[in-house]
């Protein structure tokens, strides 16, 4: 199994940042893919940034060149640093890892961080 802890929430101000933190712990063996993922009120859960084990990183559009995801394999950490921070923004941020061992792929979530951006 795999464990994943978030930190890192809470409340900011209208273009403040935050920088979220995700430890994985457990069987981390076959891991493609880390990322975030964040769900709004009333909307879906939707993609927010991943990176590969080599550290290609991939980002939406909503906050390309706002946040930037990256990871401390020795830690088995990925950190998301937000900037500028928008209303929009407001969700909660689970984090996400992806196994895949021949044709099995494998999903695992953490429990999710509130982030509010509010005035």
């Amino acid at each position: 199994q795999v464990q994943l802890v978030e930190s890192g929430g809470g409340l900011v101000q209208p273009g403040g940042s935050l920088r979220l933190s995700c430890a994985a712990s457990g069987s981390i063996f076959s891991v493609v893919v880390m990322g975030w993922y964040r769900q709004a009120p009333g909307k879906q859960r939707e993609l927010v940034a991943t990176i590969t084990g080599s550290g290609s990183t991939n980002y939406s559009n909503s906050v390309k060149g706002r946040f930037t995801l990256s990871r401390d394999n020795a830690k088995n950490t990925v950190y998301l640093q937000m900037n500028s921070l928008k209303p929009e923004d407001t969700a909660v941020y689970y984090c996400n890892l992806v196994r895949q061992e021949l044709s099995i792929r494998t999903d695992y979530w953490g429990q999710g961080t509130q982030v509010t951006v509010s005035s």
